[in-house]
């Protein structure tokens, strides 16, 4: 039987599990890359992956439930997909080639806060400067901006962990120098990582507004995979038409791709909706650093990076900006909370006050 207590910890241990899942992506993601497989042609196959594992849970658990597909949503549902996976995870894997697996995990951090901006953009969300809530919504962008600007810029001392061993033993022309990428290089990974994650961002940002009309969660994300696996080929085939780079064995590249298509994919959004369900999205979103602390010292220990000052400090300006905004959130939301609850106590003690004058009109 359950107890009480290991009920209420299961949330905790849930979102431990999904940033481990999405550390071991970056590190797996980044070790093919090392190991000479082709971006485009990863991400591909880990689409294709992804939606093999869907289609018969899909089938089994929405088809006959699933309402009709218009014409208009599809044609939603494709550039949806083009955009927010795509072309986010085609540019994601360039970046990833140019910087390392722990700016990754640091950006990532920021995604919170890329997508309340988009929003506010789109005037989907409201920024209030002189309500407490608005000014720390502005302090998140701030501090966000300022992660990634020290991301991109500033390296400053570098620190290694076990003298550069890599576990992977890919030879590569970053190892040759000492794991640090060029300046100009370094920059560039930077700002198409950030370009990724706006593309993330506008996904999740119009991804709400597409599930109006179309509710079959599942299904959804299932034909969306489906739509960019068809994309992903078309770019793949376009850059990489040499049939050996193409080429699978039973090796880390194909780990790489069965991880990031079954289980980043398929069992992390499982997950993710569970937590939101038991908790919400505040809760989820408020544990993406522990990613970022995991990848950071497997990183160095496993693939021999070099952690720079410059990677933490940004790190650190990125989390802070997110717990800003987050904490902005969470106080709008008890704050609505409250007030929905105040409204439904005088409706009630409206309604007792209408029972007790029939009453008496009827006495």
């Amino acid at each position: 039987m359950e107890t009480v207590g290991s009920s209420s910890r299961k949330p905790y241990l849930v979102v431990i599990l999904i940033q481990t899942i999405y550390a071991a992506m970056f590190l797996l993601s980044k070790a093919a890359f090392n190991g000479g497989m082709n971006t485009f042609v990863f991400v591909f196959y880990r689409q294709a992956a992804a939606t093999l594992f869907l289609v018969p849970l899909a089938l089994f658990f929405e088809w006959k439930t699933a309402p009709p597909l218009s014409f208009m949503t599809f044609c939603k549902i494709f550039l949806l997909s083009l955009f927010g996976i795509t072309l986010s995870l085609d540019i994601y894997g360039v970046a990833l080639v140019y910087t390392s697996a722990t700016l990754a995990a640091a950006i990532t951090n920021s995604l919170p806060v890329i997508t309340f901006f988009l929003a506010l953009l789109l005037r989907v969300e409201v920024l209030k400067p002189r309500t407490t809530s608005g000014l720390a919504k502005l302090v998140g962008i701030l501090f966000c901006t300022a992660g990634a600007v020290t991301l991109a810029i500033y390296k400053g001392p570098h620190f290694s962990l076990l003298g550069n061993h890599n576990l992977f033993h890919h030879h590569n022309i970053q190892e040759h120098e000492g794991h640090i990428p060029s300046g100009k290089t370094w920059i560039k990974g930077c700002f198409l990582m950030l370009m990724s994650n706006i593309f993330w961002g506008l996904w999740l940002v119009f991804q709400a507004r597409v599930m109006n009309s179309y509710p079959s969660k599942l299904l959804f994300t299932t034909l969306q995979c489906f739509l960019s696996s068809i994309q992903t080929f078309v770019i793949a085939i376009a850059v990489e038409r040499n049939p050996y780079e193409w080429k699978l064995g039973w090796n880390l590249k194909l780990v790489a791709v069965a991880y990031c298509g079954i289980v980043v994919t398929g069992i992390t959004y499982h997950l993710q909706a569970w937590v939101i369900e038991k908790k919400d999205p505040v809760f989820l979103a408020m544990s993406t650093p522990l990613a970022l602390v995991i990848t950071l010292f497997a990183s160095a220990i496993l693939l021999g990076e070099i952690i720079s000052l410059g990677s933490i400090l940004g790190g650190l300006l990125l989390v802070g900006g997110l717990y800003s905004v987050l904490w902005a959130k969470s106080g709008e939301k008890s704050k609505v909370d409250e007030s929905c609850s105040g409204a439904e106590v005088v409706k009630d003690s409206s309604q007792l006050k209408e029972t007790k004058e029939d009453f008496v009109s009827v006495v």
